[in-house]
């Protein structure tokens, strides 16, 4: 099972990230995907949800209105639009897969993978 995180980086304050998560070896279509994420000295927290059937979404906390959480499923992808970033989006982002759909916490995760680290500057 792989779910690496991609596409993190360095970004002013008010800038854009795409991540991604490109999957493999498990069964995409079955599984909600989360996205959550730890910054320094704090507990994972997560950020957004999709469901397996209908792609409803999810958001929390203040990704609310800046996160766009998707999914390709021909491309077995998700990804995450992050928008308006501030400082303290500072964190390692990872991806997640949840077999019974958004349960809204990071420990229903089944299997998650390796983060990406987004630093947004003040």
């Amino acid at each position: 099972v792989q779910l690496p995180a991609s596409g993190g980086g360095l970004v002013q304050t008010g800038g854009s990230l795409r991540l991604s998560c490109a999957t493999s070896g498990f069964a995409f279509d079955d599984y909600a995907i989360v996205w959550f994420r730890q910054a320094p000295g704090k507990e994972r927290e997560e950020v957004a949800c999709i469901a397996r059937t209908d792609a409803r979404t999810y958001y929390l906390g203040d990704a609310k209105g800046r996160f766009t959480i998707s999914r390709d499923d021909a491309k077995d992808t998700a990804y995450l639009h992050m928008n308006s970033l501030k400082p303290e989006d500072t964190a390692v982002y990872y991806c997640g897969a949840e077999r019974w759909g958004c349960g809204l916490n990071w420990t229903r995760v089944d299997f998650w993978g390796q983060g990406t680290l987004v630093t947004v500057s003040s």
